[in-house]
């Protein structure tokens, strides 16, 4: 199997997958190796926080030319798979290979199961590509095709509990990634001063709940496989449900300037299931002051200035925030994830630990800083 994340994150991943028992585990570019059975793959979906998809990989073949994938695709024995009675789709992606155009990729392995079923049963599976009961994953590399079937559907880091997109949201499975790297298991407070709609506060109160991030998910892709067996799956999610904690062992805190911005991130924590637990506030960086109690982790995910001259309007920001966790926040740990290098020098402070990492296909650094008991 091979589990696929965001690039940087890859060594998580490999972490959450020794957690599930997950075997040979083989960290890759963008993703994770490992071997598991059929339960394995289901725990995968249903658990892995920073993974985006999980695909059961079915042939690996050269494939320097169209013809050439379209004999490899022939060469697997797709009445294992599927029926004429099943609905299919092809996603695709190349990279440095002498096929250059994905979606005439994708359309050949179509076609080359398409015409395996005719030549067998006089009969095709039709291609659905909104929600395909069979899903198949092609990715060529310097004309090597591995083909996989996509045991998750829609990506993974769609949790369901944020239907209403803020500007420039943080990805779910790249915010649950940020945590985890930050070493957070729950038993210290969590604070985001500038928390927007939310996204890192409501992934903290899942892992502090172990709360599993696909428990109320409504379909994967493995649910409309012909070996999918409803009574593992049923008591796997069962046994999770089980498990997730009714109380937060310490307080998660989050607070933005724009009222609009905690609105959403209420709405989405009732989403998510913790509307009873969160706690959100329409504060000013500059009124910031951390919980009572024990030193804990600030992290936050301040705006870096994607467009031409927005970077100096940020300055201050970036300058406040070093300000407040200097002289407010002694005995904490400050973790920024921010694309923007020039802005991360404004906190005025050495970091301590810089990890490069993407969002999307902007570089970015994650960097912890150290404020020291005066």
């Amino acid at each position: 199997m091979f589990a696929t994340c965001a690039r940087g994150l890859e060594l998580i991943l490999a972490a959450e997958l020794r957690l599930l028992n997950a075997r040979d585990i083989v960290p890759g570019r963008g993703g994770v190796h490992f071997r598991g059975d059929l339960a394995l793959l289901y725990r995968a979906n249903l658990w892995l926080r920073t993974a985006v998809r999980v695909l059961w990989q079915l042939l690996e073949a050269p494939a320097a030319s169209p013809e050439e994938l379209y004999d490899a695709v022939q060469s697997i024995d797709w009445q294992l798979y599927l029926t004429p009675d099943h609905t299919l789709a092809v996603d695709c992606n190349v990279r440095d290979s002498n096929i250059t155009h994905s979606q005439y990729a994708a359309r050949k392995v179509k076609d080359a199961i398409c015409d395996q079923f005719i030549q067998k049963c006089g009969r095709r599976p039709s291609v659905d590509t909104e929600e395909p009961m069979v899903k198949i994953n092609l990715h060529i590399h310097q004309n090597l095709a591995t083909l996989s079937l996509d045991s998750s559907g829609d990506s993974l880091h769609k949790r369901g509990y944020r239907p209403i997109q803020s500007k420039a949201p943080l990805n779910e499975a790249l915010a649950a990634g940020l945590i985890l790297l930050t070493g957070w298991k729950g038993n210290l407070p969590l604070v985001d001063p500038l928390c927007g709609s939310g996204t890192l506060c409501i992934e903290a109160a899942w892992i502090a709940t172990r709360r599993p991030p696909g428990l109320t998910r409504k379909r994967f892709g493995f649910q409309g496989w012909m070996n999918y067996d409803v009574a593992v799956w049923t008591k796997l999610r069962d046994q999770a449900r089980g498990s997730v904690q009714k109380q937060l062992p310490q307080p998660i805190i989050g607070s933005d300037l724009r009222k609009d911005a905690i609105q959403f991130a209420q709405t989405n924590a009732r989403a998510a299931g913790i509307g009873h637990l969160s706690r959100f506030e329409v504060k000013n960086l500059a009124d910031f002051t951390p919980p009572l109690g024990p030193p804990g982790v600030l992290i936050c995910n301040p705006p870096y200035g994607e467009r031409l001259g927005e970077t100096k309007d940020l300055y201050k920001l970036y300058q406040k925030l070093g300000e407040v966790f200097r002289e407010r926040c002694a005995g904490w740990r400050l973790f920024v994830f921010t694309g923007n290098a020039a802005l991360a020098r404004r906190i005025g402070m050495k970091p301590k630990n810089r990890t490069q990492l993407f969002n999307g296909r902007i570089p970015c650094q994650f960097l912890e800083f150290e404020s020291h008991a005066r």
